[in-house]
């Protein structure tokens, strides 16, 4: 099935500082958010059915989950270009940022071996930690299913 090639995070671990452009080529940095609660989600491929599931349903929430004190912030490998392109096609209304070189992934333990379609290669893998306002993993979760992964993710935060 799958096998980890990044270390998983634990809660209460200090969350791995990054900086990435988002789909506008500004410069995004988890730094920016120091006192906030962050939702930092991966997610393998922009456009692709399970990712853009999972995007819409976190766009189709983003004031509840605004209004509890939460940021979303989605990661992929995609380019600037094809974020944008994401970003305006599903009217998404958070920042989606860019981890060309996987980088961010490996080190929130978000990149390993997984299969689709009968192969086996490496990649982003879907996952989402939650960084509280002191920079620490107040929730993480692993090989999530993107359908309804927001409202059980709701459910977990008390949202």
């Amino acid at each position: 099935m799958m096998s980890v090639e990044s270390t998983q995070l634990q809660v209460g671990q200090k969350a791995p500082e990054f900086t990435l452009q988002d789909a506008h080529g500004q410069r995004v940095s988890l730094a920016d958010y120091t006192g906030k609660n962050v939702i930092v989600y991966f997610y393998p491929k922009a456009a692709t059915p399970g990712c853009t599931t999972e995007a819409c349903d976190f766009r189709d929430n983003l004031n509840s989950l605004q209004g509890a004190g939460y940021t979303v912030l989605g990661i992929s490998p995609d380019s600037p270009e094809d974020i944008a392109t994401f970003a305006a096609d599903e009217s998404l209304n958070f920042p989606l940022l860019s981890d060309p070189d996987n980088s961010v992934a490996k080190a929130y333990g978000s990149f390993g071996e997984k299969s689709f379609g009968g192969k086996t290669f490496t990649g982003t893998l879907r996952s989402t930690a939650v960084v509280d306002g002191t920079g620490k993993i107040s929730h993480v979760e692993y090989g999530v299913d993107a359908q309804g992964h927001v409202g059980r993710l709701r459910e977990t935060l008390g949202v």
